[in-house]
């Protein structure tokens, strides 16, 4: 009996339809928000129960939109709901949905990419990190300009345990378009290893779950979708700084089918790049005819461990960008193009001058 009670009050009551929703509130995906609607709840069931036993747990939803995947979300039994949308238009169909369930979700009008969610829950629900993940669950249809830079953020909070993984090592689950899920989920020496797919499998247990076709989105994207389950390491396979590793990882991903050594020597400034390029290499003991694509996360393990010592003992060089020195080497050709240019000027009008005479 109190089963069944306990049921009923995860259900429900009857709501007008997504699709009735976005007519009743005449809601249009804005293109240069990349907004795409999931009106099907067979998918966005589907989605949810990818992020696994949802039963009295802690949701946040990124981008709720017209909130086809929060009813899934409070259909699977969430206790506590926070859903961070950015678009006001949105919050009266989501108000709707938060008076169906009463107590159990909550509406933040913000931009997911400054939103502070480690205010966003109770802190009773923290777990050590070494501990099993806390009921806490990053769940979302990402609009895919946002997509990129928001998973690149959470790593970096997941590195530094900061935001939500101050709570533990709290469960995403994410759709992306199609090309960014197969990145994230590309194993060494496959076609789609990238930058993306290094950073996070360095820092989480990554997953492929499914691909949705565009025609299931309204309006239809012109790419699938791939959802992406992430579950954080309790050990990360590489202990070094976030931006350490991701400066390495960006340069010899740069040139990605040169060899490694190619992206990897533009990380010393230009008078010591040769020799400590080979240094580098050699300390790692990495192949430099390596395509970026080929090299392990154990030898990216080596590589940040090596660069780092080489920090240690080279003042400055943590700091040191190529980008600057090719940008300050730019402005001094210039002004000297200038100058040379104005001597010439000068000496010109002098010779006019004595002609003139």
């Amino acid at each position: 009996m109190a089963a069944t009670q306990k049921l009923a009050c995860y259900r429900l009551p009857p709501l007008p339809t997504i699709g009735e929703i976005i007519k009743l509130y005449n809601l249009r995906a804005e293109k240069q928000l990349s907004q795409n609607f999931l009106l099907d709840m067979r998918l966005t069931d589907k989605i949810v129960r990818q992020a696994g036993n949802l039963k009295d747990a802690h949701v946040c939803e990124v981008g709720p939109g017209p909130g086809g995947l929060t009813r899934s979300i409070l259909k699977a039994g969430a206790a506590d709901v926070l859903v961070v949308e950015k678009d006001t238009r949105f919050m009266p169909g989501l108000q709707l949905l938060s008076e169906a369930a009463p107590g159990r979700m909550r509406i933040a009008h913000g931009d997911i990419l400054t939103y502070r969610l480690e205010k966003g829950f109770p802190a009773h629900i923290a777990k050590t990190w070494e501990d099993v993940p806390p009921n806490l669950h990053i769940i979302g249809n990402l609009p895919f300009s946002v997509s990129t830079p928001l998973i690149i953020k959470w790593l970096e909070q997941m590195s530094n345990r900061t935001g939500s993984f101050m709570f533990g090592r709290t469960r995403l689950t994410l759709t992306f378009q199609k090309e960014v899920a197969e990145r994230l989920t590309a194993s060494t020496g496959s076609r789609q290893r990238s930058r993306l797919s290094v950073m996070a499998q360095y820092l989480c247990t990554v997953k492929s779950c499914f691909t949705i076709p565009g025609r299931a989105f309204v309006p239809k994207p012109i790419v699938d979708v791939g959802v992406v389950h992430f579950t954080p390491l309790a050990q990360p396979q590489i202990q070094q700084p976030f931006k350490l590793v991701e400066k390495i990882v960006k340069n010899a991903f740069q040139f990605r089918r040169k060899h490694c050594r190619r992206g990897l020597e533009m990380l010393f400034p230009e008078c010591q790049r040769q020799e400590l390029t080979e240094e580098l290499l050699r300390s790692a003991d990495v192949d430099p005819t390596l395509r970026p694509t080929e090299i392990s996360i154990s030898e990216f393990r080596a590589l940040a461990d090596a660069y780092s010592k080489l920090c240690e003992e080279n003042q400055g060089l943590i700091d040191y960008e190529f980008r600057e020195e090719l940008k300050l080497k730019h402005q001094a050709k210039r002004r000297s193009g200038s100058s040379h240019k104005g001597l010439h000027l000068h000496t010109t009008t002098e010779e006019n001058v004595n002609g003139n005479h």
